[in-house]
């Protein structure tokens, strides 16, 4: 329907500033703000937060130790670890193509993994400033050798999050919780809340159990 569209405009007419918040990539954002007319974006899962029209960016520094600064997926890539990552869960995992291409701060992933397994293998393979991210499901994909529906993940470093991208464009701005709102539709979304006034959790996240019951215990989680 027109409906999403109709909100938009709503939105921009009264003033609102519109930040989009997701897991995709700079370039990608600065476009996607362009369209919708946002003020800016936190890309990357929160490594990077833009602003003015998506002009200008900036990168949120994460636990990644000093010798990994800069363009995190490179490192990652030619020290062999994403390799070896995806060998030990051949057919659960792979690349989440074509979208992952061009990322500089987390690798994209689909599949499905135990995420607490991925992690502590991570931290004994020595890398524990290391974390996957389930960024939600991913409707209408299969994967063979996947049952049920897979999800997106993120490999990226500790200290990196949508929350920590949001509170810093507001403390950037001059804004606290209270002059803020989300809307979400994932596992990683509800992370947001304690940095708003309100998150609102859309109906396709909602159908989620895990997601919804995590959301029951949030006080300002509206689904």
């Amino acid at each position: 329907t027109t409906a999403p569209a109709e909100a938009l405009v709503a939105l921009l007419g009264a003033g609102v500033e519109l930040v989009l918040v997701c897991g995709r990539t700079r370039p990608q954002l600065e476009e996607a703000a362009r369209i919708f007319g946002a003020d800016g974006y936190v890309a990357e899962m929160g490594a990077i937060v833009g602003w003015d029209g998506g002009r200008r960016s900036q990168l949120v520094a994460g636990d990644a130790p000093p010798e990994f600064a800069g363009p995190l997926v490179a490192q990652l890539e030619a020290l062999g670890l994403v390799d070896a990552l995806l060998a030990r869960a051949a057919g659960r995992l792979e690349h989440h193509a074509p979208w992952h291409a061009g990322h500089e701060t987390d690798v994209m992933l689909r599949g499905q993994v135990d995420v607490p397994d991925v992690n502590a293998w991570l931290a004994a393979t020595g890398y524990p400033w290391l974390v996957l991210v389930d960024n939600g499901r991913l409707p209408l994909r299969e994967m063979p050798g996947v049952s049920g529906t897979p999800h997106i993940y993120h490999l990226m470093s500790r200290g990196i999050s949508k929350a920590r991208g949001i509170r810093s464009d507001l403390d950037r701005r001059g804004l606290t919780a209270e002059n803020a709102v989300a809307i979400g539709d994932s596992l990683s979304d509800l992370g947001m809340a304690p940095q708003v006034r309100r998150l609102f959790l859309v109906a396709n996240g909602a159908e989620a159990s895990d997601v919804r019951d995590a959301a029951a215990a949030l006080p300002n989680v509206t689904t």
